[in-house]
C-alpha cells in the first residue's frame, strides 16, 4: 500500500512527459492558426488589389456591376475554405487533447484498481465494506465522465451538422442572389 520513491519518480515522470506532451501539441495547433491566418491575410491583400485593378478598368456602371457581382462568389469561397480550416485545426485540435486526457484517465483507473486490489489483499477484516465502497464510487465516477464524453460528442456532431448547414445556406443564398442579377 505505501508509495516507493521509484513510484514516485515514475509519476512524476509520466505527469512532466504529459505535460509536454499538451503543450507540444497546442503549440502546433497555434502555428497551424497562425500559418492559416498569414496565409489568409496574403491572399486577402493580392485579391484586394486584383478586385481594385478590375474595378478600376470598368468603362461604365453596368460592367462595375457586373465585375463586383463576379468577385462576390471567389470571396464567399475563400471566406468558407477559411472557415473550414479554422474549424478543422480546431476540431483536430480538440480530439488530440481529448485522446491524451482519456489516455491519463484510463492510466489512473488502472493505477487506483491496483492500489485496490494491494489494500484489498493487506487489508484487515471488515475493511471490505470500505474498498467496496470506494470501487462503487469510482465506477460512478467512471460512468459520469462517460456520459460526459458521449454528452461532448454528441454537441461537436451537432456543432459540425450546423456548420455544414449554415456553410450549404449562405451558399446558396448568394448563388440566388447572383442569378436574380443576371436575370435582372
Amino acid at each position: 500500500m505505501y508509495t516507493t520513491p521509484e513510484q514516485l519518480s515514475a509519476a512524476h515522470k509520466a505527469n512532466v512527459e504529459m505535460a509536454l506532451t499538451l503543450a507540444n501539441t497546442a503549440f502546433a495547433s497555434i502555428e497551424r492558426f497562425a500559418a492559416l491566418n498569414l496565409n489568409t491575410a496574403r491572399s486577402i491583400l493580392e485579391d484586394s488589389v486584383a478586385n481594385a485593378k478590375a474595378l478600376m478598368s470598368a468603362k461604365g456602371p453596368q460592367e462595375l456591376v457586373a465585375i463586383q457581382s463576379s468577385l462576390a462568389q471567389p470571396a464567399l469561397n475563400k471566406a468558407i475554405a477559411y472557415s473550414r480550416n479554422l474549424y478543422e485545426i480546431a476540431t483536430q485540435s480538440h480530439d488530440q487533447f481529448g485522446g491524451m486526457i482519456e489516455a491519463q484517465f484510463a492510466t489512473m483507473n488502472t493505477n487506483i484498481n491496483s492500489a485496490l486490489d494491494k489494500a484489498t489483499k493487506n487489508a484487515p477484516a471488515g475493511a471490505d465494506v470500505a474498498i467496496a465502497s470506494v470501487r462503487s464510487a469510482i465506477a460512478a465516477a467512471n460512468n459520469a465522465y462517460g456520459t460526459i464524453n458521449k454528452a461532448a460528442q454528441q454537441v461537436v456532431q451537432m456543432a459540425e451538422a450546423n456548420m455544414a448547414a449554415a456553410t450549404n445556406a449562405t451558399v446558396n443564398a448568394v448563388s440566388a442572389a447572383q442569378n436574380l442579377r443576371k436575370v435582372a
